[in-house]
């Protein structure tokens, strides 16, 4: 460090966390109740301090120096460090509460969650409010982040996303396809069907490399070659990808039900096995005793268990 402990300005430890994990001056500043130019300040300091630039643009976007990247988990241990030995204990009453809760999702669980989550969150703390956005694909180093930054991440099983974990639903990957296709008999398909007919699929990188479970079935029971003729980046454009078309797809059940009228579908039994997926809650380690986090965690499972019993 450039300067001694002594003169170290301890307000600049919320702000340097502010920065390191939204990695936005507005985002920071918002988060903080900080105007830009206050943070632009903040971080002037902090460059300052730690003779490093610990923010740097890439695009439009800002990226972490790598003496950032060392800071960022021994920033948010620092402020759990201080919170604990004055802050007291940490109560939360959703009554009076105004949290802004931020919760990322995987677009399927987008669908099915984030509606009546935000009418949950609504009805019992009313002075709360929840931002949603998508998980990013791939980067384990971005995903991270984002959990570190974030209240929940949902998404699913088997892909190795970081956190504790709390499973939330289950599904099941069913077929689609449109409700006058050929080679439907009595409302199901044969496996050389499966074969031989055009599949559209979604494309996006599973986390660290893993392989999706319609993926894995597929290698065992000698379908990775089938006629892949469509490609996708969304799970969620696939219904409109194979609507008039004689294409077929697997999508989750949940979602296959709000496509089949609207976009002329229908579900067709195949002679393969039922793929399960399991979308589960992540949290960083550092909010697992957060009684608001511990709270929102209880209502999401609580909305997943009134989602099931209405199916």
């Amino acid at each position: 460090m450039s300067e001694p402990l002594r003169e170290v300005d301890a307000n600049l430890l919320l702000p340097l966390q502010a920065l390191l994990e939204e990695r936005n001056l507005t985002r920071a500043g918002e988060r903080l109740a900080l105007s830009q130019p206050a943070m632009s300040g903040a971080l002037g300091r902090l460059r300052k301090h730690f003779d490093d630039e610990l923010l740097v643009r890439v695009g439009r976007e800002f990226e972490l120096t790598p003496t950032a990247a060392e800071l960022l988990p021994l920033v948010g241990d620092a402020v759990l460090a201080v919170d604990a030995l004055l802050g007291g204990q940490r109560v939360f009453d959703p009554a009076t509460s105004s949290k802004r809760f931020a919760v990322s999702m995987s677009e399927y669980a987008m669908t099915v969650l984030a509606e009546p989550l935000a009418r949950a969150v609504h009805a019992a703390a009313s002075g709360c409010s929840l931002a949603v956005d998508t998980i990013p694909g791939g980067d384990p180093e971005r995903q991270d982040a984002q959990l570190m930054r974030r209240d929940l991440v949902v998404g699913p099983l088997g892909f190795e996303l970081p956190g504790l974990i709390q499973p939330i639903f289950t599904d099941e990957l069913v077929c689609l396809v449109a409700h006058d296709n050929p080679r439907l008999r009595e409302g199901a398909l044969s496996f050389a069907d499966l074969e031989e007919m055009p599949h559209a699929v979604a494309e996006f990188t599973a986390a660290r490399g893993h392989k999706r479970p319609l993926e894995v079935l597929a290698e065992r029971v000698g379908l990775a070659d089938r006629n892949v003729a469509v490609t996708v980046t969304s799970l969620l454009t696939l219904p409109f990808a194979i609507s008039g078309t004689g294409l077929c797809a697997f999508v989750p059940s949940r979602l296959a039900r709000r496509c089949l009228e609207p976009l002329g579908l229908v579900v067709a039994e195949t002679p393969l096995e039922a793929v399960t997926i399991t979308e589960a809650a992540h949290w960083h380690p550092r909010h697992a005793d957060d009684p608001a986090v511990q709270w929102l965690r209880q209502l999401l499972y609580d909305v997943a268990i009134e989602l099931d019993e209405e199916d």
